[in-house]
């Protein structure tokens, strides 16, 4: 038999041992896109067990030069603008064996937008990252780009009934109870009302962030009158209007959590209004709330480093399958604030 008919033969056995059909086998060994992981991983198998593929061929079917999508939304939120220089810096510094990156900013809270960018981008790549809008466009848009075997990761905030491969970030509602928990007992036993600032509903982690706050309140602070949440757009002006109208209509405020980005707006109306009594709990530690912290008009900043939320998706899509656990929650007070960030 010769060369060409003995590969044949071998593809043949490889199909029929990892059960998939020859042309599934010949995208997998070519390198091709449109498999799924698990069943790229059940052909290389089978190649090694037949003998197509020696062990140390095995390495250069790994991911090190895999194309990876992120996907961030748009807007004035100064956090995912510094996830945005996090993946610039991190592509004009790509060494070897590193993954080639794409960073795309889409129109903030638009499903059919992201939607439309998730589609483009299974084109080029071969794994996708992007901040989920909890919406049925999107659902719908995964569904079809993770049926043509391209690896989906959400950050920061999930999707419901997807067929996603990892969630990349907090476990949000306990992080809604945690915030909570903070302004119930720094109110130290106050009457008076709480609020909270979203950006939107639409993003699962900011309603997930909510419902751990209602929660928590209920439970333990029910002296704590709650004010019905709004809706900032993780928008610095918007945000600062809000809490000014807060603070006009509830004068009893002893709590904000701004489930969202951009405090930079809620910190500046409490300061002008010198409502430092106000406990303030947001999120991302940015140049703005760095400064709100040590002037003492913000308490508390939920953080996510950049680079490990970059690193943990990177890994989740060039080596699916293994558990991806919640990221850790990091809180940041005046007397903690870490340097260089």
């Amino acid at each position: 038999m010769d060369d060409a008919s003995s590969g044949r033969a071998l593809m043949g056995d490889i199909a029929a041992r990892a059960g998939v059909s020859l042309a599934t086998v010949d995208r997998v060994l070519n390198r091709r896109k449109g498999v799924k992981e698990r069943t790229r991983q059940q052909v290389l198998d089978a190649a090694l067990a037949v003998g197509y593929l020696r062990a140390s061929d095995l390495r250069s079917f790994g991911a090190g030069d895999a194309r990876i999508v992120f996907l961030l939304p748009s807007g004035s939120n100064p956090y995912l603008r510094d996830l945005g220089d996090h993946l610039r810096a991190r592509v004009a510094a790509r060494g070897d064996g590193a993954p080639r990156i794409r960073c795309f900013f889409i129109e903030g809270f638009n499903a059919p937008a992201l939607a439309g960018a998730i589609r483009r981008s299974a084109a080029w790549a071969d794994g996708i990252a992007f901040f989920a809008i909890d919406h049925p466009e999107v659902r719908e848009a995964v569904a079809e780009v993770a049926a043509r075997g391209i690896r989906l990761v959400t950050v920061v905030s999930d999707l419901a009934h997807a067929d996603c491969d990892a969630y990349i970030g907090h476990e949000n509602r306990s992080v809604g109870r945690t915030a909570g928990l903070l302004i119930g007992r720094f109110a130290a036993g106050r009457q008076g009302s709480v609020a909270l600032v979203a950006g939107s509903r639409h993003y699962r982690a900011h309603s997930e962030r909510e419902a751990g706050f209602l929660s928590i309140q209920e439970e333990m602070f029910p002296h704590l009158r709650l004010v019905g949440m709004r809706e900032g757009h993780d928008d610095s002006a918007q945000n600062y209007r809000h809490t000014i109208a807060l603070l006009e209509q509830n004068p009893d405020l002893v709590g904000i959590y701004n489930v969202g980005g951009s405090s930079g707006g809620v910190a500046r109306a409490l300061a002008e209004r010198g409502r430092q009594d106000v406990t303030f709990i947001g999120h991302g530690l940015t140049r703005d709330t760095r400064s709100a912290l040590v002037e003492g008009v913000m308490d508390a900043v939920f953080h996510t480093d950049p680079e490990a939320l970059t690193d943990r998706a990177i890994a989740a899509i060039r080596d699916p399958g293994k558990p991806v656990p919640p990221m850790k929650l990091e809180i940041v007070f005046r007397e903690n604030i870490p340097r260089g960030r």
